[in-house]
């Protein structure tokens, strides 16, 4: 006898609420409930089959609005009976409660689930869902203009479209519904998205070989901009890249490919679960970066199938269209698949990924020969150790200030903590003089000023790293800035005055 499945259960007598049982089927791809067998399938027979068989029909049918038949069998001599169920297109509730049999169980559906189950029996997507009392003058005209630049670039819309005023772009992107704006709007062009949705932002944090939390960041705004600052931090901030030279050439390798990390970090913002309220989450280690995003796979699919090759099947199709319009990514469902191909073609760990319910982790674990020469690097800038490092690896000013400007962000705020060895020198050669806002900005290697304003300069401020040189005149054309008092605390007593 084959056991229980997706679409049998078995029922030793009748009880009303079995009625759950068949809302379930209903809701899902539709079985059979066979009364008079027990949980083991043996048939142990049922006395009132033939009053059964009468009632069932009439009951179904008034309390869940749902047609079954409703079959008698006899087996040596026992009467059981088979209550078969069709997959409903409309949903299908008890009394207000909406049941959905998956593998051989009953789930009550709520929350989120029940949202999901809801939009999709209506054959809708989450993102597609109209808003309310929000209209196109709450968009951010930035966010507008640089979708309209990236398109221009990626060559995907009409030239003449992205000319037109916003009513029409955002028509034309199938982002309107009659007067209203739809969810996918507010994500793609909103400057606070997690107003509306509570987990519409990323956030990262650095975490020590002891798991503690060294220090973080959230990254807010249209998903378009965080994209961008989600790649700036870990870049700039988090990943430290090895430094190694050929000959005069001087080679600068992350852990892994910049195209895989993009890729990974594109598919947990344009493909999540919205409805979720938890941030995109990016775990950064010593050896290894984890990140977390909420996933429902399309109707029938299972990981395996994810992780092969499969044709596009968008959980938020309104979102994947702007941002393939964008030139951001391809319409192939190829992104798990390039991720892999980046890493294997810069000869660096494939990452690992694992789907617990309907929550994925993306892995990337740091490869021996990157640790090897972090290691080294490290080795290098201290001063006890600096005699074991080989000669050959080698390292610049430039660099050294991009690594020291980096370390001292990452100690700002800190109870303890100093910037060490050479990187230390480095920085305070750099403040040697004061610097400006543009200076600094390009020493660490950051090409947008708004993410090196509010992740660097005032948070060096707000803790008194650094201070203007015209304090008054906060915006001067003129204004400089100027290691503290506290600032040179964090630079060890080697480093010059």
């Amino acid at each position: 006898m084959p056991p229980e499945s997706q679409h049998t259960e078995w029922k030793a007598a009748w009880h009303d609420d079995h009625l759950r049982w068949v809302c379930g089927f209903a809701n899902a791809e539709g079985g059979r409930l066979e009364i008079g067998r027990n949980d083991r399938g043996v048939i142990v027979g049922l006395a009132d089959a033939s009053k059964l068989l009468e009632y069932l029909p009439n009951k179904i049918r008034d309390v869940l609005g749902v047609l079954v038949a409703v079959n008698l069998h006899q087996s040596e001599g026992r009467d059981w009976l088979e209550i078969v169920v069709e997959a409903y297109p409309n949903p299908i509730n008890l009394r207000g409660r909406y049941y959905q049999r998956s593998g051989s169980t009953l789930q009550e559906l709520k929350g989120a689930a029940l949202d999901r189950f809801l939009l999709r029996k209506q054959g809708r997507t989450w993102d597609g869902v109209p808003v309310p009392r929000v209209g196109l003058a709450d968009l951010a005209p930035a966010a507008l203009e640089a979708f309209r630049q990236r398109a221009r670039r990626a060559g995907r819309v009409e030239p003449s479209t992205l000319t037109e005023p916003n009513a029409a772009l955002l028509e034309k992107l199938q982002l309107l519904e009659g007067d209203y704006l739809k969810r996918a709007a507010l994500l793609l062009f909103h400057s606070e998205p997690s107003r509306f949705f509570p987990g519409a932002f990323v956030k990262i944090g650095y975490f020590d070989r002891t798991g503690e939390l060294v220090y973080h960041d959230e990254v807010q705004g249209d998903l378009f901009g965080q994209v961008d600052r989600t790649l700036d931090l870990l870049l700039t901030k988090y990943l430290k890249a090895a430094i190694t030279y050929e000959g005069v050439q001087r080679i600068e390798r992350f852990p892994m490919p910049r195209a895989a990390l993009r890729e990974a970090v594109l598919n947990a913002l344009v493909h999540r679960d919205y409805a979720v309220g938890a941030p995109v989450q990016i775990r950064v280690y010593a050896d290894c970066l984890k990140l977390w995003n909420p996933v429902v796979l399309p109707e029938g699919w299972t990981f395996a199938k994810l992780l092969g090759l499969h044709a596009s099947h968008p959980y938020n199709p309104s979102v994947a269209n702007a941002f393939f319009r964008g030139g951001e990514i391809e319409a192939w469902g190829r992104g798990i698949q390039r991720i892999f191909e980046e890493c294997k073609a810069a000869d660096t760990p494939a990452p690992d990924l694992q789907l617990d319910g309907h929550d994925l982790w993306t892995e990337f674990p740091f490869g021996a020969d990157y640790m090897a020469a972090m290691d080294l690097a490290e080795r290098r800038s201290t001063p006890e150790l600096a005699g074991q490092v080989p000669s050959e690896i080698g390292g610049d000013a430039e660099s050294l200030t991009a690594a020291g400007l980096r370390q001292l962000a990452a100690q700002t705020g800190q109870v303890t903590g100093q910037v060490t060895g050479q990187v230390a020198n480095a920085l305070a050669r750099f403040f040697g003089e004061p610097r400006s806002a543009r200076e600094i900005q390009s020493a660490l290697g950051l090409r947008q000023r708004e993410n090196f304003v509010d992740r660097f300069l005032n948070p060096w401020i707000a803790h008194g790293v650094l201070e203007r040189t015209i304090p008054d005149k906060p915006r001067s054309r003129l204004q400089k800035y100027r290691l503290t008092a506290a600032g040179r605390k964090i630079i060890t007593p080697n480093s010059p005055p």
